[in-house]
């Protein structure tokens, strides 16, 4: 049942986002008291939620991926070190503050990233594998971009990961669809984190089903802060 103090759009928000971030910090990533973790796309619908549930640990330190003028809101939802990956390497700049690594890395990207994510972990890290987004590279489909992101796919062997202390998991709720009771309990831990005001869903804009091409274009551009949500009905106020 939703809380009452919650509008529509907070709830679609949390749904997918806020469950993919918990499972993959909580239930994979086993998320502790001290622990680093990457955040590709911390602007994003999901790096937004990431980012708050981290919050929700003691002394988590966060590293988040996002273009420049992205980091003031990054920084206000909790981002200890934003990192402009236009202008530097993540890894570099990650490994000037950490020479160790992190923790937990939450990959949506695929391709050579998840290759970057792994030599990042520290031993017994973890990096989740959680999206393709080098597969969207703007507004018109890049084929070879896609060749290369296919053909750049992470693999590893299983003694390649016990002598390394690390794990690669791979998560996609879609494929939980008849794990009802695990995605329940999810939502239920999320709803009370909702009501003790630990976590608030960022909603960048909600369109109307019409405007879908321009809803499209503004994560295509990546100008998106959270959530771009399609809504029936008239247009509202952004």
């Amino acid at each position: 049942m939703m809380p009452e103090a919650m509008t529509f759009e907070e709830a679609a928000a949390l749904l997918v986002n806020y469950i993919t971030a918990y499972m993959v910090l909580f239930d994979f990533g086993n998320l502790g008291p001290g622990h680093s973790v990457l955040v590709h796309m911390a602007a994003g619908g999901v790096g937004m939620a990431a980012v708050q549930l981290c919050r929700t640990v003691e002394n988590v330190t966060v590293f988040g991926t996002a273009s420049a003028g992205k980091h003031e809101a990054l920084k206000e939802n909790g981002v200890t070190h934003p990192i402009d990956y236009h202008t530097t390497d993540y890894v570099d700049e990650i490994k000037k503050i950490s020479p160790k690594g992190v923790d937990i890395v939450m990959d949506p990207l695929g391709g050579s990233d998840t290759a970057k994510g792994y030599n990042l972990l520290k031993p017994m890290g973890k990096v989740v594998t959680y999206g393709m987004a080098n597969l969207l590279t703007g507004p018109k489909r890049n084929l070879m971009a896609l060749a290369r992101t296919w053909w750049n796919q992470f693999s590893v062997t299983a003694l390649q990961l016990l002598q390394a202390n690390r794990a690669v998991c791979g998560f996609h709720l879609g494929y939980l669809d008849g794990e009802v009771e695990l995605v329940t309990g999810v939502v239920t831990r999320l709803l009370a984190l909702y009501n003790q005001g630990h976590i608030k869903p960022h909603v960048d804009s909600v369109w109307p089903f019409e405007k879908v091409a321009d809803a499209m274009k503004q994560m295509q551009e990546k100008k998106n802060v959270g959530k771009v949500l399609l809504v029936p009905g008239p247009e509202k106020e952004n």
